[in-house]
C-alpha cells in the first residue's frame, strides 16, 4: 500500500540532497586543495633549505611563486565568468599538479636547476590563483541554491580550509621528516588532480559554474572597462580601501614567516620540520574552532571589535615570541591562541564583501582586491631572506613584529571601519559614475582572504 505524499516526500529529499550537493563539492574540492597547500607551505621551503642551505634562495623560491598570483589576479577577474568558473578550477588544478611533480621528478632524474625549481613555482602561482577564485565565485550561489545563510556558509567554508590546513600541516611535518621534501611534492601534485576530478564531477550542469554566455563579447576595450569598474568602485569605498591596505601589508609579513621565518627557526632552534608541522597544525586547529565559534555567534558581535582583537592576537605575538625563546612550548601556546583571533577574520571580511558590493560588480571588485592584498606577498619571503642573512633571526623577528602590531591597529584608529558594523538595508547598489554592469554575471566570490595569520598558509588561488 502506498503511503499518500511518500513519493513527494522522497522526491523533496532528493531535491534538497541535489541542491546541497554543488556546496558540497565546493568545499571538499577546497579542503582536498588547502590540504596539499599546507604540504606546499612545508615541503618546498624545506626542499630550497635542503637543496640550496641558503634562506635567501628559499626567499626567492617563496618570490618567485608569489608574484605571478599577484599578476594572475590582476588580469584574470574579469576572464574567469567567460570562460567558466568549473573549466578555470579545473585546468588551474591540473597545470599545478602537473608544474609540482616535476620538481620531484627533474631531482630524482639528477637534472633539476636552481632556476628550473624558481620557473616551475612561478607556474604554480601563475594558474593556481584563478582556479582558486574561480571557486570562490561560486559560493554565494551554491550557498542560496542550498538554502544556506550567507554568514554561516562563509564560515563553514573558512572552518572547513582551516580543519583542511590543520591536517595538511601536520603530515607534512612528519612526512618531510621521515620521507623527505620530494616525497611531499608528489603527494601535493596529488591533491591538485583529485580537486580537479571533484570538480569536474561534482559541478557538472550547475549553472553559475559555466560560461556566461548572455553577455557581451569579451574584446580588449570590454576588458579594459570591466577591470577599470572593479577598480573604481574598490577606490571609492573608505571601509574597502582600508580594508585592501591592511591586509596587504600583513599578507606579506605573514609570507615572511611561513615562507623563511618559520622553517629557519624550526631548523636552527626547535628540531626540525616535524615541529614546524606541529605548531601550523595547531594553529590551524585553533583557527578552525575560531571560525565554527563565530559562525555560531558572530552575528551578534560588533565586527570591528572582534576583528580588531583578532588581528592584534593572532598577529605580532608568535613573532616576538619565536624571537624571544628556543624551544617549542611557549610558541606552541601563542600560536594557539592566535589561531583562535585569526578564525574570526575571513568570515567577517567575506560578510562584509557581499555587503558592500553589489552583485554585479562582485568578480570585478574582488578581483581588484585581490590583486591588491596579494601586492606586497612576492617581497614577504624575499625581505625575509635577505634580512636573516644579513641581521639575523632574531632582529629580524622583532621588526616584522612590530610593524605587525602597528598595522593592526587600524581597524581602532581609522573612522571609515565603523562601516564594517553597518548592514545595509537593502542590496548594494553601485555608486553614481559606476556602471551597473548587468552584463556580468550576478554571483561573486568570496572576499580575499589575508594569509591566515603567522602559522597559516599562502592561499593557493
Amino acid at each position: 500500500m502506498t503511503v499518500p505524499g511518500g513519493n513527494e516526500t522522497a522526491a523533496d529529499s532528493g531535491a534538497a540532497k541535489n541542491a546541497r550537493g554543488p556546496l558540497a563539492t565546493v568545499l571538499t574540492a577546497n579542503a582536498v586543495s588547502i590540504t596539499g597547500n599546507s604540504l606546499t607551505l612545508i615541503g618546498v621551503p624545506w626542499f630550497a633549505l635542503d637543496t640550496t642551505g641558503s634562506p635567501g634562495k628559499a626567499g626567492f623560491v617563496a618570490f618567485c611563486a608569489a608574484l605571478p598570483v599577484l599578476l594572475s589576479t590582476l588580469a584574470g577577474g574579469p576572464v574567469i565568468d567567460r570562460l567558466g568558473r568549473r573549466r578555470v578550477s579545473i585546468a588551474s588544478d591540473l597545470v599545478c599538479g602537473l608544474a609540482l611533480a616535476m620538481i620531484p621528478l627533474l631531482h630524482h632524474l639528477g637534472v633539476l636547476e636552481f632556476w628550473m625549481l624558481c620557473a616551475l613555482m612561478a607556474v604554480t602561482g601563475l594558474f593556481h590563483a584563478p582556479g582558486e577564485m574561480a571557486r570562490h565565485v561560486l559560493v554565494p550561489d551554491l550557498a542560496q541554491r542550498a538554502g544556506t545563510a550567507l554568514p554561516r556558509a562563509a564560515s563553514l567554508y573558512d572552518a572547513v580550509a582551516r580543519g583542511a590546513r590543520m591536517t595538511g600541516a601536520a603530515v607534512a611535518g612528519l612526512l618531510v621528516a621521515f620521507l623527505g621534501a620530494d616525497t611531499v611534492l608528489f603527494l601535493d601534485a596529488a591533491t591538485f588532480g583529485l580537486s580537479a576530478l571533484l570538480v569536474t564531477a561534482g559541478l557538472r550542469g550547475v549553472p553559475s559554474a559555466e560560461p556566461m554566455r548572455d553577455g557581451p563579447r569579451l574584446s580588449p576595450a570590454r576588458y579594459r572597462a570591466d577591470l577599470r569598474e572593479g577598480y573604481a568602485y574598490l577606490f571609492r569605498s573608505r571601509l574597502l580601501l582600508g580594508i585592501m591596505v591592511m591586509v596587504m601589508v600583513t599578507n606579506g609579513l605573514a609570507q615572511s614567516w611561513s615562507s623563511v621565518l618559520l622553517p629557519v627557526h624550526a631548523r636552527e632552534e626547535l628540531g626540525g620540520p616535524a615541529a614546524q608541522g606541529l605548531l601550523v597544525s595547531v594553529f590551524a586547529g585553533c583557527a578552525l574552532a575560531g571560525a565554527l565559534l563565530y559562525g555560531a555567534v558572530g552575528v551578534r558581535l560588533p565586527r570591528r571589535a572582534v576583528f580588531a582583537a583578532g588581528f592584534l592576537v593572532g598577529g605580532a605575538p608568535p613573532y616576538v615570541v619565536a624571537a624571544l625563546t628556543d624551544t617549542t612550548a611557549p610558541l606552541l601556546v601563542t600560536l594557539a591562541a592566535a589561531g583562535f583571533g585569526v578564525g574570526v577574520l575571513n568570515p567577517i571580511l567575506t560578510t562584509v564583501m557581499y555587503e558592500q558590493v553589489p552583485e554585479a560588480l562582485r568578480s570585478r571588485v574582488v578581483g581588484a582586491s585581490t590583486a591588491g592584498v596579494l601586492l606586497t606577498t612576492p617581497l614577504g619571503g624575499l625581505a625575509a631572506g635577505f634580512l636573516v642573512e644579513r641581521v639575523g633571526l632574531t632582529p629580524t623577528l622583532l621588526g616584522i613584529g612590530a610593524l605587525y602590531f602597528l598595522t593592526t591597529l587600524a581597524p581602532l584608529v581609522f573612522p571609515s571601519w565603523r562601516g564594517m558594523d553597518a548592514t545595509p538595508a537593502r542590496p548594494a547598489t553601485p555608486p553614481e559614475g559606476i556602471p551597473d554592469g548587468g552584463s556580468v554575471s550576478s554571483s561573486g566570490p568570496s572576499t580575499p582572504a589575508p594569509v591566515p595569520g603567522p602559522g597559516g598558509t599562502r592561499p593557493r588561488r
